[in-house]
């Protein structure tokens, strides 16, 4: 990669140094290709896949996996290691989010599972949580409270429901003070997530749940900040300031204070427009992958989730591929485009189209399907009929192409 001058990519910012007359490290120089490249390795989508490390490995690689109520194909966490991987079974996701003392959910990007190692970093989150002394708004009793810790710690892990209730009324906002307790409870840190049964979570006490030798650990803010920034900064592979900000929904104060001491590096990309850093392990995975085709790896060709880390941050989605990606679930049907729950196709190293999924019984139905050139038929005809096997069905129908004249290769491939 290009450098201001001759030698390594640039180390740790300058203005750590305590000397204010020493010559500044040279700063690299990316292009927006070999920026794209480095944050698809960044998220494990180009070069060799772990699949020894599985479901697990990819949680700590991104080292955080949204999670939402929307199942199509499957629920979003789930779709985030088949595209890393590609078939990986549901049981295997489930332990590697849920088995006992390997991870943990909590707001970071949004609702997520964070790996288990990650508790003591959210302390200021917590921290800062308490101090606020509610919830989204939500009040409730000492009594109520205190009375959720008791029957945990007397009966065990129990969902709302065992806890005596999640709702007053079939309003799904109506929260009951159980409810409201044990959310407030795990936002504090008091109560952890153990597992997830049909979708509700299964509630016990973080000092019973977290492993020891991390609930004891009590890091600064600073300390929790620093560390968040520089794993932020390793799953992006290379960022501006609001990329990082985003990805664990860091305020810009708490950026500024964390970053000089992050280890990530300063690094120009070409039509970013902005400052960007980098991680140093990136850069020189980079440069290492710069010779051979067989070095720099195989790109994945794949559905990507509208919640997978490598596009949730729509601004910075557009900065890199090009493509303006909206999720239309909430959007009224008359108004979408692209359809309810579209898939952004990954393909190349480049988002090269659009499909809409469904499932009817053993069939795999793209509602609607739209590709950026017709040299990308084969790569969708490779994810739908991976997605399909992946997901039990036997068969695949496409039901509406924005350019239809692609369909005769599509059903041909598609066999």
């Amino acid at each position: 990669m290009a450098e201001t001058s001759a030698g390594a990519p640039a180390g740790p910012l300058s203005a750590r140094s305590a000397a204010p007359a020493a010559t500044p490290a040279p700063v690299a120089r990316l292009t927006a290709d070999q920026a794209r490249r480095i944050a698809l390795r960044a998220q494990g989508l180009l070069g060799s896949p772990d699949r020894r490390a599985g479901a697990a490995g990819v949680l700590r690689r991104l080292g955080a996996v949204q999670l939402d109520t929307i199942s199509v194909l499957a629920r979003s966490h789930e779709l985030v290691p088949y595209a890393r991987l590609g078939a990986v079974g549901r049981r295997p996701v489930e332990q590697a989010y849920w088995g006992h003392g390997t991870a943990f959910e909590y707001w970071s990007h949004a609702a997520c599972v964070l790996p288990i190692e990650q508790w003591p970093l959210f302390a200021f989150r917590r921290r800062a949580y308490r101090d606020k002394g509610r919830v989204w708004g939500h009040r409730v009793s000492a009594e109520a409270y205190a009375g959720v810790i008791d029957k945990l710690r007397a009966e065990g892990p129990l969902t709302s429901t065992g806890l005596g209730g999640a709702k007053r009324t079939a309003e799904w906002w109506d929260w009951s003070d159980t409810k409201i307790a044990v959310e407030r409870a795990l936002a504090f840190g008091d109560v952890v997530v153990t597992e997830r049964r049909g979708w509700k979570r299964v509630y016990d006490l973080a000092e019973r749940a977290v492993p020891a030798e991390l609930f004891e650990q009590d890091p600064t803010d600073t300390e929790c900040l620093t560390r968040l920034v520089a794993l932020a900064g390793a799953a992006l592979g290379v960022a501006t300031r609001a990329d990082l900000m985003d990805y664990h929904r860091l305020k810009g104060p708490q950026l500024a204070a964390a970053l000089p001491e992050s280890g990530l590096v300063p690094v120009e990309v070409e039509g970013w427009g902005a400052p960007a850093w980098a991680d140093p392990a990136a850069l020189a995975a980079a440069d290492s992958a710069s010779g051979s085709a067989a070095a720099r790896g195989r790109h994945r060709t794949t559905l990507l989730s509208p919640f997978d880390s490598l596009i949730w941050d729509r601004p910075r989605t557009e900065r890199i591929f090009g493509m303006s990606h909206r999720l239309e679930a909430y959007t009224p049907k008359h108004k979408r485009v692209h359809g309810y729950f579209a898939m952004p196709l990954l393909a190349a190293g480049r988002l090269v189209g659009r499909v809409d999924p469904a499932r009817e019984g053993t069939t795999l139905v793209a509602r609607q399907v739209s590709l950026e050139a017709p040299k990308f038929v084969p790569a969708l005809a490779e994810a739908l009929r991976e997605a399909a096997e992946w997901t039990g069905c036997s068969g695949v129908r496409v039901e509406r192409l924005a350019d239809e004249s692609l369909r005769p290769e599509l059903e041909k491939l598609l066999g």
